[in-house]
């Protein structure tokens, strides 16, 4: 079975379509970006979490959610995947301490 990242954001858009009555997806956008990432960063407390307890299925299943959760947040800004890529693409140009560098005026 093959389901990609795109497949999943596709997903996620057509969900955003439907009534929060019948969809997570619509229930998360309509309270709002804020909510939305915070979400997002609590999937990311318990990816961490799952990585360090080692338990291998767990880290899965919890990165599933949190990849799931970044892409809500990414369609209640109107980002696409596809420009995340393209930001990925760019950094590889250089190699990964010359990029990291490139940021720390940030």
């Amino acid at each position: 079975m093959s389901f990609t990242l795109h497949d999943l954001e596709k997903r996620v858009a057509e969900r955003a379509t439907a009534s929060a009555e019948v969809s997570y997806t619509r229930k998360l956008i309509d309270r709002g970006t804020a909510h939305c990432a915070k979400k997002f960063g609590e999937e990311a407390v318990e990816t961490v979490l799952a990585a360090v307890s080692e338990d291998r299925d767990r880290l899965i299943g919890e990165t599933a959610d949190l990849l799931y959760h970044l892409l809500v947040v990414l369609r209640t800004r109107d980002v696409k995947l596809v420009e995340v890529e393209e930001a990925l693409a760019q950094r590889t140009k250089r190699s990964g301490l010359e990029e990291k560098a490139s940021r720390k005026g940030d």
